[in-house]
């Protein structure tokens, strides 16, 4: 049996997109093993109430991760509070779902900038911190959109597939710095995430949040000497 409280605790573990859904959930079962925790997200204020309530040692700070500037600060923040980061958990994303001949530029645009940017400016910063220290573990959110093609996600998936080849060509860059880059596919979750569509598939047939919460903690927890490069973790019925 895998001890997960043995490898993360007292380790320091970021999150973006921690004030909810699947970065939330994934920070409340780190804290309770014991891990430090360096909380990311725009909403300052939901951040710092949901910090309150947890058990470890917990930093939040607000970020929009589109941003290079705010994003250095972050890790800059993140380094200097706790002296090394040990993994680095990109949760941070936006969806707007439309066909592509009706889809908004603006909003196009946001999701290249908050997805597939803020993954790439995010495993920037951190990551040039871990090569120095010679170790580390990203884990990037993808998304089954991003390797299928669904109707109504041309801009969203047009930002997960770019995630999802950041995250193999990280692989290929960072491996042999001792830094494991893994990429999480997940169809679809339970979360808020679905909260302003006026049509969303069945809630209650979707992954539990909790549940995928602890595949990513269970991926941060493998024994060395192998590492998992890219895992798609599905509803029971499959896809929506």
């Amino acid at each position: 049996m895998i001890d997960c409280g043995r490898h993360v605790r007292g380790k320091t573990i970021v999150i973006t997109g921690a004030s909810k859904g699947i970065g939330k959930q994934t920070a409340e079962l780190l804290s309770g093993l014991g891990a430090n925790l360096v909380l990311g997200a725009r909403d300052g204020e939901e951040l710092s109430r949901f910090a309150s309530t947890l058990k470890s040692e917990v930093y939040p700070v607000p970020v929009d991760v589109s941003e290079e500037r705010a994003v250095n600060q972050f890790a800059e923040a993140a380094i200097t509070r706790f002296g090394n980061v040990y993994a680095l958990i990109n949760c941070a994303g936006t969806g707007v779902f439309d066909s592509v001949l009706s889809l908004a530029a603006e909003d196009f645009d946001r999701m290249i900038a908050v997805n597939l940017r803020g993954t790439f400016l995010c495993c920037k910063a951190f990551g040039r911190h871990m090569a120095e220290r010679g170790e580390g573990r990203m884990i990037n959110v993808v998304s089954i959109a991003g390797a299928t093609a669904l109707p109504g996600c041309g801009g969203y998936s047009a930002s997960k597939f770019g995630v999802l080849g950041l995250s193999r060509v990280l692989q290929a860059e960072l491996r042999g710095k001792g830094i494991q880059v893994t990429a999480v596919l997940p169809g679809a979750v339970a979360t808020p995430f679905w909260d302003r569509m006026d049509s969303k598939p069945d809630m209650s047939q979707m992954i539990p949040v909790q549940t995928l919460a602890r595949h990513l903690i269970y991926i941060l927890c493998q024994p060395e000497g192998a590492s998992i490069d890219e895992i798609t973790i599905m509803p029971p019925l499959g896809i929506l």
